[in-house]
């Protein structure tokens, strides 16, 4: 398993009836494995997992694995606050058959210690073989994860790496220079990609792939084979793209991007709802200075 390079948090498209659309999501995949993403994350943050049924959640997993057919690994977003709960959650994903792994968030809400963090995550580890990428996100879930108890948690086997989206480069930097030389460190954040694979990281896994996956692939494997003059002059020319997926809470503005790219629509479900007109004129403009536009089959869309 080469674990390294741009990896997609996928969006999840649904229907306009609120039902996921599992053609749209199947051509998706497919569209990032030949745009050359090399990681698949579905059923995360990006996924609204939190909105999905148990049943969805696992099909989800199960088309993205099916369209992948091996090509590149597929890491499931399973986090539950609550550790038996997460555990018997990463024993039903084992039971997806071509399935790689499992990325797991802090427990959200009870903001528990390092120490309860640490038992949290080793039951998990513990109760399956598959690998586990740890996921700190210390913005959502109200704990952070220290590089110390991340240290304590590499030794456990199958613990593979960890998804950094704590944007505290001091404590990045700290855990790259500790850690193991076989435990992946990802930036999780478009805007610090650049920073972290400079010292030292593994790759990124995007929002912005799902827009952008060619160019935002490109950036990483530029990055990772030291063509910095290249890597620098892509992340200059999309920063702002990236940096908008976020003007308000995502992703709603990724799936706003990928409506207005003629890749999708922008049903999403409750408690999150479409980006305000404000923001979408603003990422329309965005796109089309960056000249994403023109090839869009949308009379309806202005070309700046």
């Amino acid at each position: 398993m080469n674990l390294q390079g741009c990896g997609t948090a996928l969006v999840t498209p649904f229907r306009p009836d609120g039902s996921v659309d599992e053609t749209a999501l199947h051509a998706h995949v497919n569209w990032q494995i030949i745009n050359g993403v090399s990681l698949l994350v579905p059923a995360g943050t990006t996924g609204e997992a939190s909105t999905l049924t148990e049943q969805e959640w696992l099909r989800v997993v199960e088309i993205t694995v099916a369209a992948a057919a091996g090509r590149v690994p597929v890491f499931a977003g399973s986090t539950h606050n609550a550790t038996h709960q997460a555990v018997a959650n990463a024993k039903k994903l084992a039971n997806i058959s071509g399935l790689t792994g499992i990325l797991t968030a802090n427990p959200y809400y009870n903001r528990p210690g390092q120490e309860g963090q640490y038992q949290h995550f080793r039951a998990i580890a513990h109760a399956v073989d598959l690998p586990i990428l740890l996921y700190n996100i210390p913005g959502r879930t109200g704990a952070n994860l220290e590089p110390a108890t991340v240290l304590r948690l590499a030794e456990i086997p199958n613990i593979v790496g960890i998804k950094e989206s704590s944007g505290n480069m001091v404590q990045i930097t700290e855990l790259i220079t500790q850690a193991p030389r076989a435990f992946k460190v990802f930036a999780g954040d478009d805007a610090l990609a650049l920073p972290i694979l400079a010292i030292g990281g593994a790759g990124l896994i995007s929002v912005a792939s799902n827009a952008i996956p060619q160019q935002m692939a490109q950036m990483v494997s530029s990055a990772l084979s030291d063509n910095w003059i290249a890597a620098r002059r892509i992340n200059r020319h999309y920063f702002h793209l990236m940096q908008a997926h976020f003007i308000e809470p995502s992703p709603a503005p990724i799936k706003a991007v990928l409506a207005l790219l003629g890749r999708g629509n922008e049903q999403l479900r409750l408690p999150m709802i479409p980006v305000t007109a404000k923001t979408r004129h603003t990422l329309e403009m965005i796109l089309g200075e960056l000249g994403l536009l023109r090839d869009n089959p949308h009379e309806n869309l202005r070309v700046f």
